[in-house]
């Protein structure tokens, strides 16, 4: 057997176990998910409830938190998402994303959702930003979701506006970095809802 026979197997075997484990965890196969037919697993057999969190969460929120979930887009590939309260505000899906900064407004006492914009940090005009960030009023919730590029454009005012909200990246957001923040007008000090990935 010749050396490049064994790796060709060596290549075959390693492609069919992680083929197995993608398929196995992709589909979560488990004696759970498998429901046998009425006829078979007899007349006393309890139905298998599934418990879904607002938003996807894997835990649910107590009850006088809101449920949210903010996703940054993947490079200039994958668009970003906002969920609040398991309302889907901006994804792909619903075709209201775009690059540079997609930010929602909600109400920060009722949960209503106010308004949504994105903003090109490439090549758009930045001062329709600053026109938005000023006109957020008290007791507003800002969420943001980052795609393809938050920080060429940014500059100094802008900076400062997020900040205010309680960002802590906001002064470092440079080129294609993903960056999450869910912010308040009203907030005292920084916020513990941020990441940012620094891309270089």
């Amino acid at each position: 057997m010749r050396v490049s026979d064994l790796f060709r197997i060596l290549t075959v075997i390693f492609i069919l176990v992680t083929s197995w484990i993608f398929i196995y965890g992709y589909f979560s196969f488990s004696k759970i998910t498998i429901s046998l037919p009425r006829w078979l697993a007899g007349s006393d057999s309890k139905k298998i409830r599934v418990v879904k969190n607002k938003c996807g969460l894997r835990k649910p929120c107590a009850d006088n938190y809101f449920a949210f979930k903010i996703c940054s887009g993947a490079a200039n590939v994958v668009g970003p998402s906002i969920c609040f309260e398991d309302h889907m505000i901006m994804s792909p899906v619903k075709n209201n994303v775009g690059r540079g900064l997609n930010i929602a407004l909600v109400n920060g006492t009722t949960g209503m959702v106010l308004k949504q914009d994105y903003f090109d940090m490439y090549s758009g005009d930045v001062q329709l930003l600053v026109k938005f960030l000023k006109g957020i009023p008290e007791g507003t919730l800002v969420l943001v979701a980052s795609y393809d590029d938050p920080g060429t454009k940014m500059n100094d005012e802008i900076r400062a506006f997020f900040s205010k909200l309680g960002s802590s990246y906001a002064s470092q957001l440079g080129f294609r970095d993903s960056w999450i923040f869910l912010g308040a007008t009203d907030i005292k000090n920084k916020s513990p809802f941020e990441q940012c990935f620094s891309s270089f």
